[in-house]
């Protein structure tokens, strides 16, 4: 898929509010001096609160924070809404709820055209999870499950991979069992960036968090550390 895609294992405003370097970071990938960035609380059960947290966050920088509700839209035409916007991104909660929602509301074509004339599109776990063709989600409560994407980007992928003590190896025994795809996966504070469907580089909030790629091969399981880039003061 054309376009850049930014994919938070954890971390940003929600995660880590005294830590922008995530967020930072996903505005300075965009051309514009005053950046429009719309923010889509849609996976979680309390939108008010990461509402709040993104303009606490985004008011202060340069660029103009704006935020969509598919329950009280300001807007009957939400398609020239979103293609007006610079970023895109996307909060953390329940992944198959907010691709449910936003299949009701045509927007995973919507986001392909945006993405395709150069809105950058990021996200924080369930926000990140959405990209890919598949996922690991907690969604479905007591346990990790796969679940299918939009499938913008190949491959799958896991959040908070050393965040919470069940996910890795969930991981493994998914991918030593057949029923997910290989992929990425990313610890609390790292986030991929993606260019045309390409990795182009992974950058970290803190200087122990990473990224790996998993894949099998054969009757192994084979996970490679991924080379990154600390944002912060070395």
């Amino acid at each position: 898929m054309k376009g850049q895609i930014i994919a938070l294992g954890g971390g940003g405003f929600l995660m880590e509010p005294n830590n922008p370097l995530l967020d930072d970071y996903i505005l300075q990938q965009t051309e514009a001096e005053d950046p429009k960035i719309c923010f889509f609380p849609h996976a979680t059960s309390d939108p008010n609160r990461s509402v709040v947290e993104f303009f606490k966050a985004f008011s202060p920088k340069r660029c103009r924070p704006q935020f969509l509700s598919l329950f009280a839209p300001h807007t009957a035409d939400i398609e020239s809404f979103i293609l007006e916007q610079d970023i895109i991104y996307v909060g953390g909660g329940n992944t198959r709820s907010m691709l449910a929602l936003w299949r009701e509301w045509d927007l995973p074509r919507i986001l392909t055209r945006a993405c395709a004339q150069g809105t950058i599109l990021s996200g924080v776990s369930a926000g990140a999870n959405c990209w890919f063709q598949q996922c690991t989600t907690d969604s479905i409560p007591g346990r990790l499950s796969v679940l299918p994407g939009l499938g913008y980007l190949q491959g799958s992928f896991t959040p908070h991979y050393d965040g919470e003590a069940e996910r890795r190896p969930a991981l493994h025994r998914m991918l030593t069992a057949g029923e997910i795809s290989g992929g990425y996966a990313c610890d609390d504070g790292a986030a991929l960036h993606l260019v045309d469907g390409e990795l182009n580089t992974v950058v970290i909030s803190r200087p122990a968090a990473k990224a790996y790629q998993l894949q099998r091969d054969g009757d192994q399981l084979v996970e490679t550390r991924l080379p990154s880039q600390f944002l912060g003061a070395t």
